[in-house]
């Protein structure tokens, strides 16, 4: 099956993190996670906010009823390369919890509305990870 972020990935390589189309004036960050049972590498691009120095990933994938398999990467390993613009870095992934999750939740809802919309189309708790380097 063809990899339907490789145009982006490719995109954002060649534009030091800046891509066009429905992703255009996001920010967006690519996330290289190892996958929970595969155990090959998997590269997304997903938008960001930050919190102090933590870079903040919400697992929406746009409501949907179970967690993007990238949520089961991260449980599973959470050691992570994370590329912002040109720069390139490890990371480390850690699941939000309790008041934490829901602030920054809240605080990312405010930038990005449809991240309520997508809550609202599904019953779990929409998962947040901060993600720091290492």
């Amino acid at each position: 099956m063809p990899d339907r972020n490789a145009p982006i990935i490719a995109e954002f390589r060649a534009h030091a993190g800046r891509v066009g189309g429905y992703f255009a004036g996001i920010d967006l960050l690519l996330l290289t996670s190892t996958g929970a049972r595969s155990q090959r590498s998997y590269t997304h691009p997903l938008s960001y906010a930050t919190d102090g120095g933590r870079y903040v990933v919400i697992a929406a994938d746009g409501g949907a009823p179970a967690h993007p398999g990238w949520y089961y990467n991260l449980i599973a390993h959470p050691d992570v390369t994370v590329e912002v613009g040109t720069e390139k870095f490890p990371a480390w992934a850690d699941l939000a919890i309790g008041a934490e999750r829901d602030r920054l939740f809240r605080e990312r809802a405010q930038a990005l509305p449809a991240l309520n919309d997508f809550a609202a189309r599904t019953s779990r708790e929409i998962p947040v990870f901060t993600i720091e380097r290492t």
